[in-house]
């Protein structure tokens, strides 16, 4: 199995700043694409942003400008800093990645527990 353990959730003020952290351990032969997912309440869980393991990014429009990915490919950790929040942003925060436990099995898709982030007044 792969774990994921994230950390750094917590109550803000608007325009505050916040920074996530994700690892991934357990039976990993190779992750594909990690990053970021939210929801908040009521409503679906959506894309923040992710990276595949070559670098390249996919964000929400609603967050370019403000929240920035990072991976670690050799540490399998991946961040999320989140700079001028909204109340908007208000969601518990998945980890999430795409792995392959072994070279002769299928990829995978794993969740974290999630972290909840408040932006508030």
């Amino acid at each position: 199995q792969v774990q994921l353990v994230e950390s750094g959730g917590g109550s803000v003020q608007p325009g505050g700043s916040l920074r996530l952290s994700c690892a991934a351990s357990g039976s990993i032969f190779r992750i594909y694409t990690m990053g970021w997912y939210r929801q908040a309440p009521g409503k679906q869980r959506e894309l923040v942003a992710t990276m595949s393991s070559g670098g390249s990014t996919n964000a929400a429009d609603s967050v370019k400008g403000r929240f920035t990915i990072s991976r670690d490919n050799a540490k399998n950790t991946v961040d999320l800093q989140m700079n001028s929040l909204e109340p908007e942003d208000t969601a518990v925060y998945y980890c999430y990645c795409q792995a392959q436990q072994g070279r002769l099995r299928g990829t995978e898709n794993y969740w974290g527990q999630g972290t909840q982030v408040t932006v508030s007044s």
